[in-house]
């Protein structure tokens, strides 16, 4: 089965924001931090710039990977197995050591935060109270 998205310039710069010229930027850091991978093994179904851009679209459109499979032509589990090889490589600094980041706090935008305080908290399915931390853009 042949997907739709190809790493052709049209669909790079639609899905990703990405100009063609970064797309192959971050394509050829990809390749040097080891995204081809072994070769021994299953190859991959996709070539490497494919799954560069599939990585990518997650990133950037926050799709499931039930809905980038068909896009792909892969399956779902394919789409899993792909971004958990590669997103580490399109990091823009890899962590030395996974100590660093335990002493960091990081909270995305939308998060729900468990709070102690049921004056501010609202409960949840699992009946912790928790409260939608978003942020404010100031213009």
């Amino acid at each position: 089965m042949r997907g739709v998205l190809r790493a052709d310039s049209l669909w790079v710069e639609t899905f990703t924001g990405l100009r063609m010229v970064q797309f192959e930027r971050l394509l050829k850091v990809v390749r040097e931090r080891g995204g081809d991978g072994p070769r021994s093994g299953r190859p991959w179904c996709l070539p490497l710039a494919e799954r560069v851009l599939l990585v990518a679209v997650y990133y950037r459109t926050n799709l499931a990977m039930r809905q980038l499979a068909p896009l792909f032509g892969v399956s779902p589990a394919t789409v899993c197995r792909v971004i958990r090889r590669l997103r580490p490589l399109l990091a823009l600094e890899p962590r030395a050591r996974a100590v660093d980041a335990t002493d960091r706090l990081w909270i995305v935008d939308g998060t729900w935060v468990p709070v102690r305080d049921r004056r501010i908290g609202a409960s949840s399915r699992n009946y912790r109270f928790s409260a939608n931390v978003e942020g404010h853009h100031r213009r």
